[in-house]
């Protein structure tokens, strides 16, 4: 019995993989929402607009950066169901993913209307919630969440 072995800087392998570049892009917003959320919570904590600064620049990048995620997200689904519909924890993770990407794009633009404004916490933390649930299930997909 012999085991092909796949070089991994193979750029056939590492572009042309079916679901590779939506679970290692998935992390980019993720980690700068959350990032930005933190950083404008310290803002309004600690009334230093330099953190209210860092929390706009990390929400404009979490929102363009949404955009090749639910990309690759769509043609992974293509790829490897062969565009079949959606149901269970996948369909869940569509449409909290769709959710998650409008709400941060929500964020940085009433981020960009105004630093000021009297709900946008409660906005970022929804947001940041969505996120966190959208994670999660994408986990189980992935096998990392699964029991046992």
């Amino acid at each position: 019995m012999s085991l092909a072995v796949v070089n991994p800087f193979d750029p056939k392998t590492v572009l042309l993989a079916k679901h590779a570049q939506h679970v290692v892009l998935v992390h980019f917003p993720i980690a700068l929402f959350l990032t930005a959320v933190g950083f404008d919570v310290a803002a309004q904590w600690t009334k230093k607009p330099v953190f209210a600064t860092v929390a706009r620049y990390n929400m404009m990048i979490a929102a363009i950066a949404t955009l090749p995620v639910m990309l690759t997200g769509l043609l992974a689904w293509q790829w490897q169901l062969q565009g079949h519909k959606l149901k269970g924890i996948l369909l869940q993770h569509l449409v909290l993913g769709v959710t998650s990407s409008t709400l941060i794009w929500l964020v940085w633009w009433l981020h960009r209307r105004a630093s000021r404004i009297a709900f946008l916490l409660p906005v970022e933390l929804l947001a940041a919630v969505m996120v966190a649930v959208t994670a999660h299930l994408g986990g189980f997909l992935s096998g990392i969440n699964t029991p046992g």
